[in-house]
Formats: C-alpha cells, sequence, structure tokens
C-alpha cells in the first residue's frame, strides 16, 4: 500500500534538500512499514515508504527506468489488480522485466503510455512519476479515491504527500487554518479536493495533474456517466454476480496473510463467502476479524441507525462459510482513552472523525495486522447500492440539504449555539451545507429521458458517490495505514460502480428494500437472516460509562486556561453539557461533544496558526 511524498522546485537544487526530503518521507512510516526509499534530481526529490504486498524483495521504491535521455523515477502507493494482463500486454509490446511487482507494471505502462497510462489501471492508487527528459511530474489518483493524493502548490514547484503531515514537514508548508477549513470541519462533508489546510488541496478522485516549466494542469480522466440500461432484474442481478466473482478473484491477490472485516452485514457478508470460495479452492482457510463492545448485549436499546447487534450474524457468517473468526471486545477505558483519541486524530491529520469509532476502527485495524497484512472491506456497498435509510426517506430526498444530515437530525444541529456567536454568523454553515447541495446535485449526471423523480434519486446517489464516500475512504485508509495494514475495497471497482449506477431506481429496489441488486447477487451464498437483515452502520458503543469519561475530559478542558479550542467553541455551551444527564444526551449532542474533543486534540498536537 505505502506512502509517497515528493517536491518539485524548479529555482533550487534538491540534491541539496534530502534532510528535508527524509523528514517529509518519515511522517509515512506507519504506512510502510517495510522500507524506506529517497531519490532526488536537480529539481525534484520523491520519498517512499512501503508496506510490502506483491513481490516482497523485488518492489522496493522510489523504481527508476533509466533511459538514455534520462531517468524516469516513480513512487506509487496501492494495488493494481490488473498488473498481470498488464504485464502480459507490455511484454508483447516488447517491454522485459526484472521484478514481478505491480509498481514495475505501473512504470513501464508509463514509459508505453505516457499519462494515458490511466485508462489502461484497474484498482486503488496514488503515484508520482518524475521524467528528468522533460523535467515533468505526473501525478495520478485513482477513479474512487480509495487512495489519497495531497497537494500544496508553492512559488516555483510543487509538494506532495498521500497524508497531509507528509507536506507540512516541509519548510514551505504552513499550518494555516482558515474559515473554510472550519466549514469543512463542522458541515460533516467532505467537498472534494477540499484539505482543510490554508494552500493545500486534495487531488480529485479520477484525476490527474501535470506540472512542468509551464505551470500545473489537471484533468479528469474519468468520471461515471449516465447511460441507458438495457438490462432486465434477472439480467442486472446476474451481471452483479459475475462482476463481484471477478473482482474478489482479482483482489485476493498477495504474497502476505489476508483477511476481511465482517461485521454480519449484508455487504461484508457477500464479501466473507465469495473470499472463502477463492481461498477455499486454493486450500486457505479465510480470517475474519469484527469488533465489538463489552456488556453491549446487556443494555443494547434499538434506534433508528441499528436495530439489531452485530455479533449474532457475525458468527452465523463465519460459521456458515468456515472462517478463523476473532471478535475484538472493547470496554469504554480503551474507547475513551486520551492517547487513542490523540493517535486516531494523529492518523487522520484533523478533527474530521467520528470519535469512539474512529477509535475502535484504529484498534480494529491493529487485531487484524498483528495476524494480516492484507484485509477487504465492505465499504463502498452503501454508496453503490443506495443501502443508506434516508436514501429511502421521502422527506430527506426532497431536502435542500445534503440527506446524511437531513436524515439524522444534522440540520437541526447546525443551529445549536456550540461555535461562537461571532463566528458562526460569519461561517453560516447552514448556508455553507445548503449551496453545497445544490452545486453537487447539479454536477450529477442524468438521463434527459429519466423522469424528475428518477433524476432526483440518480443525483442523490451520485452525490453519495462524490461527497460522501469521499469521507468514508479517507477514514478507512487513514486508520488501516497508521496500522500498517492494507484494507481493499471491492465494491469501489469502477465498472460495478460504472453499472449500479445506472440501473433505474425501481431496480436498485425491486424487492421493496435497499440494496436490492446486491442482495439478489448474494442469492445461495449467505443465510436467508443475513440476506434479509436491516442495514447497520459501523457499531458505537451504548455504554453509558463511556459518555461519562467523555464529561469527565469536557471538565478537566474547562479547567485548562491555554485551551486553544475555546477561540472557536462556546465555553457555555461545554459547561452545560458537561453536567447535563447522559441519558438526556442525544446522539447528535454526543457526536459534537466528540468532535469537541478531537478538535482540542488536533489545536494540541498541530498549533495551527489561525486565519479567523
Amino acid at each position: 500500500m505505502c506512502g509517497v511524498t515528493g517536491w518539485v522546485s524548479y529555482d533550487r537544487e534538491l540534491t541539496a534538500e534530502t534532510v528535508t526530503l527524509r523528514a517529509m518521507t518519515a511522517t509515512l512510516a506507519p504506512r510502510g512499514p517495510d522500507g524506506e526509499g529517497i531519490w532526488t534530481t536537480r529539481h525534484a526529490g520523491l520519498g517512499h515508504r512501503r508496506l510490502a504486498i506483491i513481490d516482497l524483495p523485488g518492489g522496493a521504491q522510489p523504481m527508476i527506468a533509466e533511459t538514455p535521455a534520462g531517468a524516469i523515477a516513480l513512487s506509487y502507493s496501492g494495488e493494481v489488480y490488473n498488473h498481470r494482463e498488464l504485464r502480459a500486454e507490455l511484454q508483447r509490446r516488447g517491454h522485459r522485466f526484472r521484478t514481478a511487482s505491480d509498481t514495475e507494471v505501473v512504470l513501464t505502462a508509463y514509459l508505453e503510455w505516457g499519462e494515458d497510462l490511466v485508462e489502461h489501471l484497474n484498482g486503488m492508487y496514488a503515484f508520482a512519476v518524475w521524467d528528468d527528459r522533460t523535467e515533468r511530474l505526473l501525478l495520478v489518483r485513482d477513479r474512487l479515491g480509495v487512495k489519497p493524493l495531497f497537494i500544496y502548490p508553492t512559488a516555483d514547484g510543487l509538494l506532495f504527500g498521500s497524508e497531509p503531515k507528509a507536506i507540512l514537514a516541509n519548510p514551505l508548508a504552513r499550518k494555516a487554518l482558515g474559515e473554510d477549513g472550519l466549514r469543512e470541519i463542522f458541515g460533516f462533508v467532505k467537498v472534494p479536493g477540499s484539505a482543510v489546510w490554508h494552500g493545500m488541496r486534495e487531488l480529485k478522485p479520477g484525476t490527474l495533474a501535470v506540472l512542468d516549466h509551464n505551470g500545473l494542469r489537471e484533468r479528469v480522466y474519468w468520471r461515471v456517466e449516465a447511460m441507458p440500461h438495457l438490462d432486465d432484474t434477472a439480467e442486472s442481478v446476474e451481471h452483479v454476480r459475475e462482476l463481484l466473482h471477478d473482482i474478489m478473484r482479482r483482489q485476493l491477490i498477495a504474497d502476505v496473510p489476508q483477511c476481511v472485516l465482517l461485521s454480519g452485514g449484508l455487504d461484508s457478508s457477500v464479501l466473507t463467502a465469495l473470499a472463502a470460495e477463492v481461498l477455499h479452492e486454493r486450500g486457505e482457510i479465510p480470517r475474519t476479524f469484527a469488533v465489538s463492545f463489552a456488556g453491549e448485549q446487556d443494555g443494547f436499546v434499538p434506534h433508528v441507525l441499528q436495530d439489531s447487534l452485530d455479533a449474532p450474524f457475525v458468527r452465523q457468517v463465519a460459521r456458515h462459510v468456515g472462517t478463523e473468526h476473532t471478535d475484538l471486545v472493547l470496554d469504554h477505558t480503551a474507547l475513551a482513552a486520551p492517547e487513542n483519541r490523540a493517535a486516531a486524530v494523529t492518523a487522520r491529520d484533523l478533527p474530521t472523525g467520528m470519535g469512539e469509532m474512529d477509535v475502535s476502527l484504529l484498534l480494529l485495524f491493529q487485531a487484524a495486522r498483528a495476524r494480516s497484512t492484507v484485509a477487504l472491506s465492505g465499504e463502498s456497498a452503501d454508496e453503490v447500492f443506495a443501502g443508506y435509510w434516508w436514501q429511502h426517506d421521502q422527506a430527506a430526498q426532497q431536502a435542500p440539504i445534503y440527506p446524511w444530515i437531513a436524515g439524522i437530525g444534522g440540520a437541526q444541529s447546525q443551529t445549536r449555539p456550540l461555535i461562537n456567536a461571532g463566528l458562526a454568523a460569519r461561517m453560516d454553515i447552514p448556508g455553507h451545507l445548503v449551496g453545497g447541495y445544490a452545486d453537487a446535485l447539479a454536477q450529477a449526471p442524468v438521463l434527459d429521458t429519466d423522469d424528475p423523480h428518477e433524476q432526483r434519486l440518480r443525483r442523490i446517489c451520485h452525490v453519495h458517490l462524490s461527497q460522501f464516500l469521499t469521507n468514508m475512504l479517507d477514514r478507512k485508509d487513514r486508520m488501516s495505514m497508521a496500522a500498517g495494514l492494507e484494507v481493499r475495497v471491492p465494491f469501489c471497482d469502477h465498472r460495478l460502480v460504472e453499472y449500479v449506477y445506472n440501473a433505474p431506481w425501481a431496480l436498485k429496489t425491486f424487492d421493496g428494500k435497499e440494496k436490492s441488486l446486491l442482495r439478489g447477487a448474494a442469492r445461495g451464498l449467505l443465510p436467508s437472516t443475513v440476506l434479509e437483515r436491516r442495514k447497520s452502520p459501523y457499531p458505537s458503543t451504548q455504554d453509558v460509562k463511556y459518555l461519562l469519561a467523555v464529561q469527565d475530559q469536557l471538565h478537566e478542558l474547562l479547567s485548562r486556561r491555554d485551551a486553544t479550542v475555546f477561540e472557536i467553541i462556546e465555553r457555555d455551551w461545554v459547561r452545560a453539557v458537561a453536567t447535563t444527564d447522559p441519558a438526556l444526551i442525544d446522539r447528535a449532542t454526543r457526536a459534537f461533544l466528540e468532535r469537541l474533543l478531537d478538535i482540542t486534540v488536533w489545536l494540541d498536537i498541530y498549533r495551527p496558526e489561525m486565519r479567523l
């Protein structure tokens, strides 16, 4: 999986800047615990941290191709799942290979096709190619944005990295935060291209950037398009099934141990069953991992987002398909531990996470990493197959704000007195969210032949792909990479995304439920109880001891005279909530409390320059 970083400067001699380049690269050590490398030339330097997955001895980076006209260097993160087919095609075109790594396939593909290599790749990736022949940098991010890539333009070039912390390790980058960044933090929406830090942005999914002496240009090389769907229900279900089988065989390729993250929901259970078929054929026993909470069965209260516990379904699937299963059981002490919160915030670089759900995910990934190096995740199935309940709620469908905000009371929570009044008025987060949602809807591709209702639902699906999924993928990537675990997301295969996006709403819900196409494709693989289980989100503890621990931390925060967070947050609101009966704290308020603690930790660690 790895981490990449680099620096291009047309006015400097970067061979003299190896100390800075090593500092940038060192920040990415958790992403690549198996090796480190840097490479410099006159105007460019590349850094790399390696997590060895394929061709363990032969895939060291940056990887260099020497040509008579100059060197070409690649720093690459990710996996290209069709690298074997590409290798064969490139060999037919006369290329020879010295390793078995997919890294060399990408480098050779650049030699053959230049920036058009993107048309040939199937996978998750973010990489940089420096071509000394033309003194040109190529940056590429995969179609769905599974792997991150941040950029920071400078007066004479560019800084880039898999994470903001790599860029911020360069003295040219300022740790500055403005009102736009705060809107991102408090808006519960990750706008494509935003990086929150002033002057920094994220290369958008499906985009490449080219930097040369003439400046920086960007090109969108892939976007989902609206096309007529000609298959009937049976044909659509069969095509989804065929795609899933092909995707699974492509993605279960590694020279290290693999596992599946199993929640007992439809998405992860389908992946577990498909993976088990492939691995059993190879004589391997599939491993599965799940997270749960101490004592949860004693006090669980069903609610609108979750009406059942995961554990019984996890055990049922593990027995049904024959996995070697591990449960990670966490208590309130681990979830509330300040050191675990700090680790999660540091992994994400920003306080845009989900409180204890980020902590538990990080701990789950650490547990999986103790026995595996690669994991499969059901992330993105809900965005692809329309699995969220608010997508099927008429009021949320028609709301002028993002459905996941309207659907969970988030719109109302935007008016709460959390942010200092003057700053809140200037930021106008509700207006920002309404305007952003309108823009996102307008950018969604639709068919002129669709009726208005069908167009609306298609647009909502597109917004989930473009602005909800990006946040979930970023969370998955940061937490997994902090644990040195490569997590693959089969449902993000662009072929599957394109096909399902264009299925009409009636097909997406042909059995009267969410994710009908996925459920239909999975029939025969899983017990009916799992197939028919209602959508259940990533789990969150209901233990009141956790909320009491959070309130204790709020009291400690209120006693600090140096707490920078109160330049942003209304102290009286925090004081009131810190003494509220935990039983009276609703989910939206709890989310804000966790965000407040995350922001406090983030301000203490990064100490940004506030431009408010």
